[in-house]
C-alpha cells in the first residue's frame, strides 16, 4: 500500500542586519540586510534549488522580505506576507541591551525582568508559538505532500522548534540553536509532526 509523501515546513531565520548602532531593533521599520546578510540569504536560497516548494510565507519586516527574495527567485513561488510570523514584541525595542551602554544596567528597567519565563519584557513565548503554529499548519495544508518555507525571526523559530520538540518554551537565549539564515525543518506525515531538523546553509559566511 502506497503512502502519501511527507510535507516539510522550513523555518528560515533572516540574514545579518545592518545595525551600526547595535540596538535591539525589533519591529522598528527600515532595518535591512547587511552585505554579509545578503550573501547569507543567497546561500540559503541556493540550498533550496531543486526542492518542490509550494508556499513561501514571509514576515512583513524588510530584513525577512530581503531574505525571501532569492528563495522566491529560485523556487518560482511568490512571497506571501504574513503578520503571524512577524518579529516578537519587545519592550526594550530601540535600546542598547548589550555591553557597557546596556539599558539593563539601569534600575528603572529592572521591573521588566521580573518574570523571564514569560518573558515579562515582551510578547509571551506561548503567544509566539501559537501564532507561528497557526502559520505552520496553514503552510502544511497548502503544501501537502510538498514543501513550504516560512521566513521569520530568531525567537519565532526557537519558540516553534521548542514546542515541536516538546521542550519548555522558557529558555536561556544564549543556548538558542538558530544561527543567521539557518533552516529549521518540521517534517509532517499527514497532520503528524514526525521530525525536526536543523541546517546552516550559510555557515562560514
Amino acid at each position: 500500500m502506497s503512502t502519501s509523501p511527507n510535507t516539510v515546513v522550513h523555518l528560515v531565520r533572516h540574514g545579518e542586519v545592518y545595525n551600526p548602532e547595535k540596538i535591539l531593533y525589533g519591529r522598528l521599520p527600515g532595518y535591512r540586510l547587511s552585505d554579509r546578510g545578503m550573501a547569507q540569504a543567497a546561500a540559503t536560497a541556493a540550498s533550496f534549488a531543486g526542492h518542490d516548494i509550494a508556499a513561501l510565507y514571509v514576515s512583513p519586516m524588510l530584513r525577512t522580505q530581503q531574505t525571501a527574495m532569492p528563495i522566491a527567485d529560485i523556487s518560482g513561488v511568490k512571497i506571501d506576507t504574513r503578520e503571524e510570523v512577524i518579529e516578537a514584541g519587545n519592550s526594550f525595542e530601540g535600546l542598547h541591551i548589550k555591553g557597557i551602554d546596556s539599558a539593563l544596567w539601569n534600575p528603572r528597567y529592572w521591573p521588566r525582568l521580573r518574570r523571564p519565563s514569560v518573558p515579562s519584557w515582551g510578547e509571551p513565548y506561548e503567544e509566539i508559538a501559537d501564532r507561528m503554529f497557526d502559520a505552520i499548519h496553514e503552510a502544511r495544508e497548502q503544501a501537502e505532500g510538498r514543501e513550504a518555507v516560512i521566513v521569520t525571526h530568531q525567537l519565532c523559530v526557537v519558540a516553534a522548534a521548542r514546542r515541536a520538540r516538546g521542550l519548555p518554551l522558557a529558555h536561556n537565549p544564549a543556548q538558542r540553536q538558530c544561527d543567521l539564515a539557518s533552516v529549521t525543518s518540521l517534517v509532517f506525515q499527514g497532520q503528524n509532526l514526525i521530525d525536526v531538523r536543523y541546517a546552516e546553509p550559510a555557515r562560514g559566511l
